[in-house]
Formats: C-alpha cells, structure tokens, sequence
C-alpha cells in the first residue's frame, strides 16, 4: 500500500487573459463578434508531477508568476486542472489568503465552529479544539468580538490557529508562516515542526529560503510553469540560487 498523502500526475492548467483595452467604438464593436484578438492563452502550469509521503514536508520554490499559488489552488479543490490528476489521501487543510473563508459578522468563536464545519469536522470535535485556538491565537479577551473588529495581526493569528488546531493530515501554507510578532512567529514554527513529527505533512510555499531550509526535506523548484528540478531541500536550494544569478 502506498504511504502517499498527495499524488500529482501530469497536471496542466492555462488561463485566459482578455484585453479590452479599446479606444473607438468600432473596435468595441467588432469585438463583439471577434473576441480572439483581444484575449491571449496564458500557460501556468504545464505536466507537473510529484508525489508527497506521509510525515514530509515538501517546499515551492520560484520567482513571481512562476505557478506556485496556482498548484497550491489545485491541491486545494480550488481550481480544477484542464489535464492530468491530483489524489489527495486524508484530510488537507489549505491557508492560501489568511483569513479566507471567514465571516467578518461572526464572531471569532462563531467563525471557528463555521470553518470547522466546511472541512467535515463534526460538532463536538469542533467543540473540544475551540478554547484551545482562541488561547494559541492570543486572542481570548476577543472570542466574542466579530471580526471585521479585527486588526490584520488577529485574523492572521486565528486563521493559523484554526488551520493548525483543527488537526489535519495535510497543511498546505503559500507565505503564511510568519504571521504575527516575533514570539507568535517562533510559535507558529514550533508548531508546524511538531504536526510533522505526528506524522502529517505540509506543502510550503514561500519565498523565504530560511522557512524552507527549517521546514521541508524536499523542495520543488518552478520556473514558468515548469519543475526545473525537484530533490533534497539543499539541491533544490542550490538550483535555485544559480538560477537567480544567471537572472542578474
């Protein structure tokens, strides 16, 4: 039996980018029944395969517009690729937009429980794991506080909460981990370097070299849509570094 969380076969996804840029109103016109000319295919992700184990950490390297969100999108049910095919076993918790999904007229205690919820937790399991996410997130003077109350920093600290506390078997993170100050920071990597060592495993995106080299065993380097190497963290680091040279 595979021990296998994440296996990703060949995926592609493209997206349409439309120019409606038109300055008479002949062009308007004709684009009506002409759209081609005003729009342009744009290749995120092209044949990208990989597989995540049980208790890795896997880590996303690339400059901007490489397809790092994009992949992390897919992996999360929240794009569909136009090609190839993604099995995730067990349940995948994603933070791409700390905050996202959250009602800004409910209260913290009220978002948890609806977060909660949408990720297939019953009720009471939700109920036990409640106190301990306002408490980690800092925040139990404002359980009762609606969020749109919230400065940035809060949200940030109670959207990792409930992603992390909520226990999930696969954490998937685009440039959420240092959230917060300093000491809520330090928290945030202890925390993730302990689910690893339950068994769970996470994909990481970030642009820091550091988060990567700290959290992840192996990493993927994308450059245009491409994997250009994929290997131990050090390798993949490496790779990446030279590349950003020659970029110079």
């Amino acid at each position: 039996m595979s021990d296998n969380v994440i296996k990703v076969t060949n995926i592609s996804k493209k997206f349409r980018l439309y120019h409606e840029n038109r300055t008479t109103f002949f062009e308007a016109f004709c684009g009506i029944f002409d759209r081609k000319q005003y729009y342009e295919d744009l290749q995120v992700l092209n044949g990208i395969s990989f597989e995540l184990k049980k208790g890795e950490a896997l880590g996303i390297l690339g400059r901007n517009g490489s397809g790092k969100t994009t992949l992390l999108r897919i992996l999360s049910k929240i794009y569909k690729a136009d090609s190839g095919s993604v099995e995730i076993n067990g349940t995948l918790v994603p933070l791409l937009a700390l905050g996202l999904g959250f009602h800004p007229e409910l209260t913290a205690t009220a978002n948890i429980y609806q977060s909660g919820t949408l990720l297939g937790f019953d009720k009471q399991e939700i109920l036990t794991q409640v106190d301990e996410i306002i408490k980690f997130a800092e925040l139990e003077k404002f359980a009762d506080t609606k969020i749109k109350n919230f400065s940035q920093g809060m949200l940030m600290r109670l959207a990792f909460s409930t992603a992390v506390q909520v226990n999930p078997d696969i954490l998937v993170l685009d440039e959420v981990v240092a959230v917060g100050d300093m000491n809520f920071q330090k928290k945030c990597f202890n925390t993730i370097k302990d689910f690893k060592k339950r068994g769970k495993s996470i994909v990481l995106v970030s642009h820091s070299i550091r988060d990567i080299e700290n959290v992840c065993d192996r990493a993927i380097f994308l450059n245009k849509g491409n994997i250009v190497k994929i290997g131990p963290t050090e390798e993949v680091i490496s790779e990446y570094h030279n590349f950003m040279k020659s970029q110079e």
